[in-house]
C-alpha cells in the first residue's frame, strides 16, 4: 500500500458487488472457461482465462455505456451535446 493511503480497494458503489460478480460468472460462463470458478475459487483458472472474462466484461460495459450516451443524446450533434454546457466566461 502506498504511504499515506488509508485503504485500498474500497468500493464506490457496494450495493453493485453482488450484481458484478453475478455479471463476471454470466460472462466466464459465455467464454466456456474452466468450470472450476463455479465453486468461488479462481486460484485454478489462468491468468489469460481470467484476463479474458475481464476484458469481455468491460468491453460490454464500455458498449452498454455507449447505448445510454446514444439514448440520452437523441437530437444533439456531437460528442459533448448530451452534457451539460459550461457556463461562458467574458473576456
Amino acid at each position: 500500500m502506498a504511504l499515506g493511503s488509508s485503504s485500498s480497494n474500497t468500493k464506490v458503489v457496494p450495493e453493485a458487488y453482488q450484481a458484478m460478480n453475478q455479471f463476471k460468472y454470466e460472462v466466464a460462463t459465455e467464454l466456456g472457461i474452466n468450470p472450476e470458478y463455479k465453486s468461488g475459487y479462481w486460484g485454478n483458472i489462468s491468468s489469460r482465462e481470467c484476463g479474458a472474462v475481464g476484458g469481455h466484461m468491460v468491453r460490454r460495459m464500455i458498449a452498454a455505456a455507449q447505448q445510454s450516451l446514444v439514448g440520452q443524446g437523441a437530437g444533439t450533434t456531437g460528442f459533448r451535446g448530451g452534457f451539460p454546457q459550461e457556463p461562458q466566461q467574458n473576456q
